[in-house]
């Protein structure tokens, strides 16, 4: 889709709900269609949705190998549950090679680097054989994220990004959760509403802040999946 029908129809979508978008999705794009998903509450729902949907469209997810236990355990149980076309994105260097090569705990002296070497590329690679992809971003999740368009051009990977529940609340997705009886990670019940690796997640220090819990003692609060890249990334992408 061109510019113009990328934008009627992220205003057409705005009054539609996440099955509706998703199921227009489906038809659309067909297998060039991924959902990405690291297995939050807002992903959780999209695949229960999906499964009457398209039930073999490739899921993404990126196994950062610095993933909780918790979350592993719930990707395989989703696996297993849904039966899931689940392809676990890893990096091309293992944590210890990483160290090799830019220090120890990068992710502490930066963690941009560390997301980008170990989320943003994986991820570039792995959507490089599909047009489209769908993402669990929400409008509420953050002020970065409060314009958050339903349908946008993804220019980094070349493709578009839908975005099914960009306006509902979290209180929408953990009632749509409770009413389906989905499993979730087991670590939003001791105060992670946001999960990303384990050397990077803390318990939210606060409330009313759901992603303070990442990065913590760090000004960053997204990945770099969703935003610009980082000024002295650009030139490891073209060439990683």
């Amino acid at each position: 889709m061109n510019q113009s029908h990328i934008q009627a129809h992220a205003e057409k979508f705005e009054t539609a709900s996440p099955f509706e978008i998703l199921s227009w999705a489906s038809e659309e794009y067909g297998d060039r269609l991924a959902i990405v998903s690291s297995f939050q509450v807002t992903g959780i729902a999209t695949l229960h949705m999906m499964q009457s949907i398209a039930p073999n469209a490739p899921v993404l997810t990126l196994d950062t190998g610095l993933l909780f236990p918790e979350t592993i355990d719930l990707m395989t149980k989703l696996e297993a549950r849904f039966q899931l076309n689940l392809r676990r994105i890893k990096p091309r260097q293992t944590p210890t090679q990483q160290a090799r090569d830019y220090g120890d705990r990068l992710w502490e002296r930066n963690p941009d680097r560390c997301c980008h070497i170990r989320k943003t590329i994986p991820l570039r690679d792995a959507l490089a054989g599909f047009d489209a992809w769908i993402t669990g971003l929400r409008r509420d999740q953050s002020i970065s994220r409060a314009a958050t368009p339903i349908v946008s051009r993804d220019r980094r990977n070349h493709s578009v990004k839908i975005a099914p529940f960009a306006n509902w609340t979290e209180d929408m997705v953990w009632g749509y959760i409770r009413e389906h009886d989905l499993p979730y990670n087991p670590l939003h019940d001791i105060g992670y509403p946001s999960i990303g690796c384990w050397t990077c997640t803390r318990a939210a220090a606060d409330e009313d802040d759901p992603r303070s819990g990442r990065w913590a003692n760090q000004s960053k609060t997204e990945c770099g999946i969703h935003v610009p890249l980082a000024p002295g990334l650009a030139d490891e992408v073209v060439n990683a």
